[in-house]
């Protein structure tokens, strides 16, 4: 039976294996697809396949930087016991650095990149048949600074929180300082002029009912909500935040203070947003004993 592009691109999508991979199935099976997919995973190749519909929310986050680009990334794992693995971080950092050198913007790009081991896709593909978990390449982005600009970067419990600043004008000591603040305080926007329209309205919403529920009458209530939005703005943004290291003043005052000026922010939680995995240890073990 001839196999057709069509078949191979639905085996790929199906297996998640490299194309010469179900070409070559799809050709040892006569075109058979169920059969092709026992093929793959009888040679270790599609083992993601039974996988898929696991939970992967632990994993590792991390940055890359070379002169004035810079990658942050997430990939998940199952367990917290493989975001340890070394195997697991060499893959994390080939995709870190294949991504440095590319102009990938979207995750379908990125997976699409050649590296040593086909693709980034196939690379991981490879990775869950080894490691024997689900694995997966969750999010990425790419920034790209000015001569007068610095990175800061920082990478918090092994890899459980990357954060990426940049700022303008300030040494990198200062953009650190701003990471470093970051992923302790959990900022959710830079400025205030980040706050989604939507964001704003829910919380004044909720702080004019709170005021009215204290027995205030409707204008001092609105006066209160002004007051209390700034409060708003120095718990979710980082340039309203308190600066750790000196609490009289702002972020983006210690910014200012050393000749600069606020710029960006990304910080990544691993697992963030995310289901996390209901571990039953006596479960696993029996199905790693029957082979499942």
């Amino acid at each position: 039976m001839e196999v057709t592009a069509n078949m191979v691109k639905e085996l790929r999508e199906v297996s998640g294996a490299g194309m010469m991979d179900c070409k070559k199935a799809l050709s040892e099976t006569n075109g058979n697809m169920e059969e092709a997919i026992n093929y793959l995973r009888e040679k270790g190749i599609a083992k993601s396949v039974k996988k898929e519909s696991r939970i992967a929310a632990e994993g590792l986050a991390n940055i890359y930087i070379d002169g004035n680009k810079a990658v942050i990334l997430e990939v998940n794992s199952e367990t917290d016991f493989v975001s340890k693995n070394e195997e697991f971080r060499k893959m994390i950092d080939t995709i870190g650095e294949t991504i440095l050198k590319s102009d990938a913007k979207t995750l379908e790009e990125a997976n699409a990149l050649s590296c040593e081991d086909g693709t980034i896709k196939d690379l991981i593909v490879s990775k869950v048949a080894k490691i024997g978990e689900k694995l997966s390449f969750r999010r990425f982005a790419c920034i790209e600074k000015s001569d007068d600009e610095n990175f800061g970067n920082y990478i918090h419990l092994g890899g459980k929180i990357a954060v990426l600043t940049v700022v303008k004008g300030a040494n990198a000591d200062v953009a650190k300082d701003v990471a470093m603040q970051a992923a302790a305080m959990k900022p959710l926007y830079v400025f205030p002029a980040d706050v989604p329209a939507d964001v704003l309205d829910n919380e004044k919403a909720v702080l004019k009912e709170q005021a009215m529920n204290e027995g205030k009458p409707a204008d001092i209530a609105e006066k209160m909500v002004e007051g209390r939005i700034k409060k708003f703005y120095k718990e979710i943004t980082l340039a309203e935040q308190p600066f750790i290291k000196d609490g009289d003043i702002s972020v983006d005052t210690y910014v200012k203070n050393n000749h600069g000026e606020l710029v960006s922010m990304i910080r990544y939680e691993v697992g963030e947003g995310m289901e996390k995995r209901n571990d039953n240890f006596a479960e696993e073990v029996m199905n790693q004993v029957k082979g499942e």
